[in-house]
């Protein structure tokens, strides 16, 4: 067992695994569909004209509906959110065209018919990203411009209060398992979760844990490179001389320094790492549904789902629902564990719970 060989393995849980699997997925809707579908494409006009590809839904006889924009979570994700044989950004589209609204989905940069670079782009990348979907939906005249809101999953629900913070023609932003505390938190409560799940002893855990804070509070406090390669590579260094009977001092070598160095070839994390969501939800103040399920490994919901409210209380908002609801894991299926190795197993994409919630939250307001 070589539970800290690389701390970076936590990432492999917060990343969104694009798998295959053969399960039956009785929810993935199937054409003809009861609404209109219509393949898009639009620029965003502040990343060097990137050209972004996605499917807009239409409920039938409806004039002007509203409409609300899907954000992904984290890593490379096509517009129906693929993952491990499921589709939840398809089936919760359908569900919400089918229910009076319009839905606008779209593959990310570098992925699917999008143009651009996925793995140079950061948090902030996207958020640009959704703002061109925003800035696309106003120049149509076959939806209400006044009811444009936005629905983001884990990382994406980071980024729609990003963008609801500081954009008014966003008028409401639904938040699945979006983090409520900064990434280093994230990533280490998820690895804790994580290995807890996976059976791992409890001096393991223990002292990932103080490692990775050690880490993660050096990236966090510094931006130059040379120095957090410095400090991390003393820290490692320095844990393994006074902690000699540690469990993990066997496994601090150059060779496992050198892997925790590479974190800083991603400038997607190290930028995650030091994003704190309190900054923009604090300044959001359109109506906000956020939800989390009990068994979300991923993205805590006790610490997050907290995190979002007290946030939310500084900025006055004054319509916030918050939600954690029973036995859903991160992807909003009905779990047994919440594991990570439920996710292909499990035949339900999207719980039907969860759907109506949303939906009738929006429809209240819209």
């Amino acid at each position: 067992m070589k539970p800290f060989t690389n701390i970076l393995n936590i990432l492999f849980f917060f990343f969104s695994l694009v798998l295959i699997s053969q399960n039956n997925r009785p929810q993935e809707p199937k054409e003809p569909f009861n609404y209109i579908s219509e393949d898009i494409v639009f620029t965003n006009q502040y990343a060097d004209n990137i050209q972004l590809a996605g499917t807009l839904t239409f409920p039938k006889n409806i004039k002007n509906p509203p409409v609300v924009i899907l954000i992904s979570g984290s890593g490379p994700q096509n517009r129906n959110e693929e993952l491990m044989g499921h589709k939840p950004f398809l089936v919760l589209a359908d569900y919400l065209s089918n229910h009076g609204m319009a839905v606008l989905r779209y593959d990310d940069r570098g992925v699917g018919d999008s143009k651009g670079n996925f793995q140079t782009a950061t948090t902030f990348d996207f958020a640009t990203d959704v703002e061109a979907a925003i800035t696309y939906l106003k120049s149509r005249n076959d939806i209400d411009k006044t009811k444009i809101g936005l629905i983001g999953h884990s990382e994406g629900g980071l980024i729609a209060p990003m963008i609801a913070s500081k954009n008014k023609d966003v008028a409401f932003i639904v938040l699945l398992a979006a983090p409520g505390v900064n990434g280093a938190e994230i990533l280490e409560t998820q690895s804790r979760i994580a290995g807890e799940l996976a059976g791992t002893p409890e001096a393991f855990l223990e002292e990932n844990q103080k490692l990775a804070r050690i880490i993660y509070g050096i990236i966090r406090t510094n931006t130059d490179e040379d120095i957090i390669k410095t400090k991390i590579s003393k820290a490692l260094n320095d844990y393994k001389t006074n902690n000699p009977l540690s469990v993990l001092t066997p496994y601090i070598t150059p060779v496992m320094i050198e892997q925790q160095l590479s974190i800083l070839k991603s400038k997607w994390v190290c930028e995650f790492i030091r994003i704190e969501p309190k900054d923009y939800l604090e300044k959001t103040t359109c109506p906000v549904l956020a939800l989390n399920g009990n068994k979300d490994f991923q993205v805590i919901p006790k610490i997050n789902l907290e995190g979002i409210k007290n946030a939310l209380e500084k900025a006055v908002n004054k319509d916030v629902t918050l939600k954690e609801l029973d036995g859903l894991n991160h992807l909003f299926q009905t779990a047994e564990t919440g594991s990570l190795q439920e996710y292909s197993t499990i035949e339900e994409t999207f719980s039907p719970v969860a759907l109506e919630i949303i939906k009738d939250w929006i429809l209240e307001r819209f």
